[in-house]
């Protein structure tokens, strides 16, 4: 029998339950080092006590940098099975995390298919699941009905919640007076706000917020702080709205402490380049060092099909900064649901941005594998080399579909290959290159 509702109340307790254990040695830290920093809040495992087949994960700015991958149907793009086929690829490629963002459907199902079988965390947004889940229109629903949707996720196994308890009314006045260039491009957010507007009642998430903290504090759900408004382009990073939204979300922070429910933080967004470092910086201030989770962010607007690119720049810049854990963007982000193609181009081009960051602010052993990359480099080993790639079947895939004619070169340099050329120097060897 369990001693502690959650991984939090243990560690503050000093028990050192199995998934703590497990994500030390996967951070190579002692339990001792760890157990404090969950107790603080510093470190979050996400660990629903119903999610039986979870690999667990820390998330925190000190560990291996996560990644998390979006996915789950629409109207327009309805099969649950390729949204299956998305989590096992995602599964392959290395994410940490799933969240399934459905909004079309009996969701109910596909939740469970999700926490039965995927190792990686699971995380989802309740306030979508609501309008499907009573098949009624947003205005009809009650702040009862939005509690119980969070109540069902959590008996179901969800290991964290999206939640936009950060909006309240003041912000409708703010956003009318502000006047941003894209207003709140949240999805949550937007149905949150708009359900304000037209029942002229306050956020539930944020009116009740302590009845949702018992009901993390019982299935061990740790809180995704949403942020409503995060930045949906460059003109609008920084602005009022957010930061506003960003101190109340520290606030909330404070109290879910007190009942030992763990907490991270969502944050932009679009961004410049020279904004990120300070935002990571103030998140830490205010939300006392809780993990900063980001979508992206994207450096610039101006990319769609290539917003994969945008992101993983600015998760790089943001992740060596103290962002703990990254949200992947697709080439389809503002164009379409990704597709299997999308989802794989956006798990690896975070990858890429998640282990340089690691490796930047000197997380252990991060760099142990480029060195390794670099000695089978020197020795033409190009199977090591496939071992110890991110994406081992388009490195493999590249070179077979342009062999050189000597398999000690490749076919950009032939002989004239300067390791080869090193090497055989080296060795006292002739340096042939004709």
């Amino acid at each position: 029998m369990r001693q502690y509702s959650t991984q939090m109340e243990a560690a503050r307790k000093g028990i050192v339950t199995e998934e703590l254990k497990a994500v030390a040695q996967k951070e190579r830290m002692t339990v001792e080092e760890l157990l404090p920093l969950v107790a603080s809040g510093k470190v979050v495992i996400c660990a629903n006590k119903n999610h039986k087949c979870l690999d667990p994960q820390g998330i925190g700015s000190m560990l291996k940098t996560k990644i998390n991958v979006n996915l789950g149907v629409s109207r327009d793009c309805k099969d649950y099975d390729l949204e299956m086929q998305k989590v096992h690829e995602a599964v392959k490629l290395g994410a940490h995390a799933i969240m399934d963002l459905s909004s079309h459907g009996n969701t109910i199902p596909f939740r469970k298919r999700l926490i039965a079988e995927c190792p990686l965390m699971i995380g989802t947004v309740p306030v979508y699941d609501a309008v499907i889940h009573y098949q009624r229109d947003l205005h009809t629903l009650t702040a009862k009905d939005f509690i119980d949707v969070v109540r069902l996720h959590a008996e179901d196994g969800v290991d964290f919640v999206t939640l936009h308890c950060g909006i309240t009314r003041q912000t409708i006045e703010q956003i009318k007076k502000h006047k941003r260039k894209l207003n709140i491009v949240s999805r949550g957010g937007s149905l949150v706000f708009a359900w304000m507007c037209m029942t002229g009642e306050e956020n539930p998430f944020y009116e009740h917020f302590d009845e949702i903290l018992d009901i993390c504090r019982e299935y061990d759900v740790t809180i995704s702080l949403g942020d409503a408004c995060r930045p949906g382009c460059l003109a609008d990073a920084s602005d009022v709205c957010q930061i506003e939204e960003l101190v109340r979300l520290g606030e909330l922070t404070k109290r879910a402490w007190k009942k030992d429910v763990q907490v991270m933080i969502e944050g932009p967004g679009h961004m410049p380049i020279d904004q990120i470092e300070a935002n990571m910086k103030i998140q830490q201030t205010i939300c006392s060092g809780a993990p900063f989770y980001v979508l992206g962010p994207l450096v610039t607007d101006i990319a769609p099909g290539y917003d994969h690119i945008t992101a993983a720049i600015g998760g790089a810049i943001a992740a060596s900064a103290g962002a703990a854990f990254l949200c992947y963007v697709t080439p389809a982000e503002h164009l379409a649901l990704p597709n299997l193609d999308d989802v794989r181009q956006g798990i690896i081009a975070m990858r890429i941005a998640a282990h340089a960051a690691d490796v930047a602010k000197g997380v252990k052993g991060a760099r142990e594998i480029d060195d390794r990359m670099a000695e089978a480099r020197r020795m033409l080993d190009w199977e090591t080399q496939w071992k110890y790639a991110i994406d081992p079947e388009t490195a493999k895939r590249i070179r077979d579909e342009r062999k050189p004619e000597h398999e000690d070169t490749c076919s950009m340099c032939g002989k004239f290959c300067a390791v080869r050329s090193m090497n055989k120097a080296l060795a006292g060897e002739l340096v042939d290159v004709l």
